[in-house]
């Protein structure tokens, strides 16, 4: 038992039971939905929302907030709209770009002592005031590649299934089993131990942001693939939801602690929420409420959890 609710069982444990629970309910409510085509639709837009909650968690794993998250995304969906779809080496070149400059600003906010919270904030207009002039208003179309790539359907599991699968994998690998993600989540338990350990922090914090901005880029590009155009607003709702889905997902604000298959359990679990409260007939205007109290409810439960195993630990 003891073994079964260790600390990194239960941060995929619980995201997953949780997914499991709404997954029925949903079952119960709507059996239609429990076939090839209503797990396609369900999960359809969970793809970005997964690779914008990866890049969210590289941020929380070295004790920073992303607030920018949302127009970021936003930004890069736009560009792959216009120049990728358009001018793709123009286009490659400009996410590039935003990705170096994500990076620069994870050395910037640890040379000059700023908070990550503010720093991003601030980001954020920018982001979205370059989507505006890239897209001024709603347009643009995905390049043929992305969007031949999002709407196949492989047999037995459909697509969004098996890009989760592959998100979380590739995710895993690089925090959980290289030697940069060993690095990475040390600096975010203990920075001062990883520095006399002879690591450059202005390295891994670097390294850090450009992997964010890489899957944001990403999650920008899919998101249009399975959309066919973009807006600079398209995703702004990205940056609470890739909070909520990396904390849903076993994640911490603090200390390093972070799980890149729960961060992918807690973004299905979250997409899938928005469906089971259709199905309810909740109006949209109580539905982020309901899906901010299934959050809460899922992280008491892990509370919960987590003080049992701190008293079996004493006894």
């Amino acid at each position: 038992m003891k073994t079964l609710l260790s600390n990194d069982n239960l941060r995929i444990l619980v995201p997953a039971l949780s997914l499991v629970a709404l997954l029925c309910a949903v079952f119960y409510l709507q059996p239609r939905t429990m076939s090839y085509m209503g797990l396609n639709l369900m999960f359809n837009l969970a793809v970005p929302i997964a690779l914008a909650t990866i890049a969210q968690m590289f941020i929380l794993a070295v004790n920073d907030l992303d607030l920018s998250m949302g127009a970021f995304v936003s930004f890069s969906a736009c560009v792959a709209a216009t120049f990728l779809e358009q001018t793709p080496l123009i286009g490659i070149l400009i996410l590039a770009a935003a990705i170096g400059v994500y990076a620069l600003i994870g050395v910037v906010i640890y040379l000059r002592n700023l908070p990550a919270i503010v720093v991003t904030l601030g980001m954020s207009f920018v982001w979205s005031g370059f989507a505006v002039l890239i897209l001024p208003s709603p347009g643009g179309a995905a390049p043929e590649w992305i969007r031949a790539i999002m709407t196949s359907r492989p047999p037995m599991v459909p697509m969004a299934i098996i890009a989760s699968v592959i998100i979380a994998a590739v995710a895993h690998l690089i925090v959980m089993r290289s030697s940069f993600g060993v690095v990475m989540r040390g600096l975010g338990g203990n920075s001062r131990s990883v520095e006399r350990s002879g690591w450059s922090i202005i390295g891994i914090r670097a390294m850090t942001y450009a992997l964010a901005g890489l899957f944001a880029v990403m999650a920008g590009i899919v998101l249009v693939g399975l959309t066919t155009a973009a807006d600079a607003n398209i995703a702004l709702r990205y940056t609470l939801l890739s909070i909520a889905g990396v904390i849903l997902g076993g994640g911490e604000f603090v200390g390093g602690r972070v799980s890149p298959v729960g961060a992918v359990i807690g973004a299905l679990t979250l997409t899938l929420a928005a469906s089971f409260l259709s199905f309810l007939r909740i109006s949209p205007d109580w539905q982020i409420g309901a899906q901010g109290a299934i959050l809460i409810i899922v992280l008491a439960i892990r509370l919960i959890l987590n003080r049992r195993e701190r008293k079996e630990k004493r006894a």
